[in-house]
């Protein structure tokens, strides 16, 4: 199977070439795009089977290519946002990958283009969509002594872990602790609004402060209101904590 990756970041690159040669040897990668005009450009004379293709690129959305071109190649779809599912899934749209990609979901999406070939039936798209869409919280509930209160997520800073109790820090710097394990929770929060900047902290995009370059390709990040503890950003999270920053 001949592949073509389009993805304007290279740890993007990296990691699908590796899940590719990890788990699908038979996969051949043809061609690395970065850009919506070189897109354009290739697939006006080349072909491929499968095109792993990022959404938000350096020059524009990926859904500019279909305005110019018709592509008959089958598409997994790559995002740190979910609110383009039914638009990806309306131009040949096998998959849809949330970063960072989860290495089983990966799997199932190309098993599904081996099932199903090169495009799906619309309408079981569509479900599929609707059956795995969330409701994200709007809320946390917290328990001072024996009285319970809730906070509305906009009144959220971050969320962090310490000392294995889960605990909230509002906009205003009140801290409370939750019944509810960061892991629990990530699954849950927004990831339009929410980041897992580390294992012990996630933070609202309201709450980033300064973001500067540190050691070993990471990221050093301060919070609002602040917080005691450095927060480093692994390399490999890099990428897709920048996609989410820029919205």
């Amino acid at each position: 199977m001949n592949v073509v990756i389009i993805e304007d970041e290279l740890f993007a690159q990296e990691e699908l070439k590796r899940l590719l040669k990890l788990h699908l040897p038979g996969y051949n990668v043809v061609k690395t795009i970065q850009s919506v005009e070189e897109s354009i450009r290739w697939f006006s004379s080349n072909k491929a089977d499968l095109v792993f293709m990022d959404i938000q690129l350096s020059d524009g959305s990926c859904f500019d290519i279909f305005k110019e071109i018709e592509m008959e190649e089958a598409i997994i779809f790559t995002t740190a946002y979910d609110q383009f599912a039914i638009q990806a899934f309306q131009v040949n749209g096998i998959g849809y990958l949330l970063k960072p990609i989860d290495e089983n979901e990966f799997v199932r999406a190309v098993k599904k283009f081996e099932s199903f070939g090169k495009k799906m039936d619309i309408g079981k798209l569509l479900e599929t969509i609707h059956q795995t869409q969330k409701n994200y919280k709007t809320r946390v509930l917290v328990k001072s002594g024996d009285r319970y209160r809730h906070i509305e997520m906009d009144e959220i800073a971050y969320f962090v872990s310490e000392d294995k109790v889960s605990i909230v820090v509002s906009v205003d710097g009140r801290r409370n602790i939750i019944d509810q394990t960061l892991d629990k929770l990530e699954s849950e929060l927004n990831p339009q609004h929410f980041f897992r900047i580390t294992r012990g902290c996630i933070a609202s995009i309201y709450s980033i402060g300064n973001v500067s370059k540190y050691f070993a390709g990471r990221l050093k990040v301060t919070l609002q209101p602040k917080y005691d503890n450095d927060l480093l950003i692994s390399r490999v999270k890099v990428s897709d904590f920048l996609h989410w920053l820029g919205g």
